[in-house]
């Protein structure tokens, strides 16, 4: 069923934005990584076979949306490119939690840093999410992702429980050893006892030396389409 509220929520936003014109031919889109932003990347590969959309430049967030891209036929180029010259018309993405001030934790797919860079360098963010997405509060439920520099392993983790979060090193799966992001670095997977001022921890992880970036998103906000389990959409 959830896998279900993902495609609505996608697929709904994907049509929506293209039938406002938000989302039309020749414009530059980051298009994000994981099981909510891969149908509206697949949404979007379908209009552009069926010549809905043309002259896309798409950003891709991830290897994964990369290798769908490719398969899509939806043409990707790097940020420093010279077709999309550092900015972005709209970016697409999911979301691990959504609060009601429409502050976002992602990168539970470890791919935080790509996807904020192109969030924050875009002119347009949009979220898909199915209901169990959206919370009260952020911090204490969806572990945050810091993704740090390998050798600042232990000072980040003594700098973090500082800041009050239990840190711990996110593990690979069908893989021996930590995960590694497409970045060459590793995550390390936050939760505080309490909730916590997202727009002020994301400042203050920051700063840390050894952290490359952390997955609270709240310096843009979105628009969200959020699939409800009754097969309605919240649009925000």
């Amino acid at each position: 069923m959830k896998d279900e509220l993902k495609i609505l929520a996608a697929r709904t936003a994907v049509d929506e934005l293209v039938a406002r014109g938000r989302i039309r031919s020749g414009m530059k889109l980051g298009l994000g990584t994981g099981s909510t932003a891969m149908p509206a990347v697949r949404r979007i590969g379908e209009l552009i076979a069926d010549g809905t959309l043309s002259g896309i430049c798409a950003v891709a967030t991830s290897f994964q949306t990369t290798i769908a891209c490719e398969n899509l036929g939806i043409p990707v180029y790097s940020m420093n490119s010279r077709q999309i010259g550092g900015s972005l018309d709209l970016a697409i993405d999911g979301a691990d939690e959504i609060s009601p001030e429409k502050h976002l934790i992602k990168g539970g797919g470890a791919a935080l840093l790509l996807e904020k860079i192109v969030a924050y360098n875009s002119a347009e963010f949009v979220v898909v999410a199915d209901g169990s997405k959206a919370v009260s509060s952020l911090g204490t439920k969806f572990a945050l992702p810091v993704e740090i520099i390998p050798e600042a392993r232990i000072s980040v983790a003594a700098a973090l429980k500082k800041l009050g979060a239990d840190a711990v090193l996110r593990e690979g799966v069908r893989k021996a050893g930590p995960v590694v992001t497409d970045n060459g670095n590793l995550i390390l997977d936050c939760l505080w006892a309490s909730p916590v001022q997202a727009d002020e921890m994301e400042y203050e992880i920051n700063r840390i030396t050894g952290v490359v970036e952390n997955g609270f998103f709240t310096r843009i906000l979105p628009s969200v389409w959020i699939a409800r389990e009754d097969g309605t959409i919240d649009r925000r």
